[in-house]
């Protein structure tokens, strides 16, 4: 179902990451492209290179926000907006919640996605899941003192907070 987006240069962006992401199939690359935009800029440009890096994180949505970090030279992206070929996979979005932007939008969504292979589906249903019965175990191991590190970050004048 269509969504109407707020800002009409929204859908220029969404135009050039879709483009984008067409071009990468072509080399080579996934189906996935996004941008990070402030304004009429693009600050940030990344497509899938998983495959290429041999790196699970390289999504498109991660690469394009560390380009735009890169270049700002700051982990904040206050007032940009994420722009994604595709809906962002859970962790994608977790990478934008960090990066505080002020905006996602994105035009094929996670359904698009699976009809191709891409079933990021399954990992929104495994967050709903109660932990205990996830096919990965993800356990908390009690060592020494595990809060330590924290310890050590809140008694430090310099920390840059995030």
């Amino acid at each position: 179902m269509p969504i109407s987006v707020a800002d009409p240069r929204h859908a220029h962006w969404l135009a050039e990451a879709v483009s984008d992401a067409v071009a990468n199939v072509a080399a080579g690359g996934g189906p996935f492209a996004a941008l990070v935009v402030q304004g009429e800029q693009v600050l940030g440009r990344g497509v899938n290179r998983v495959t290429a890096d041999n790196d699970p994180t390289a999504h498109a949505e991660v690469v394009a926000i560390r380009d735009a970090c890169r270049r700002l030279g700051d982990f904040r992206l206050d007032g940009c907006v994420l722009v994604s070929s595709c809906e962002p996979c859970p962790m994608c979005l977790g990478a934008a919640l960090w990066a505080h932007l002020d905006r996602i939008v994105y035009a094929a969504d996670r359904h698009d996605a699976a009809a191709s292979g891409f079933d990021d589906r399954a990992f929104y249903r495994l967050f709903d899941t109660p932990r205990e019965q996830w096919p990965v175990p993800v356990e908390r191991v009690v060592v020494g003192d595990a809060t330590a590190p924290f310890h050590a970050w809140r008694a430090d004048p310099s920390r840059i907070d995030y």
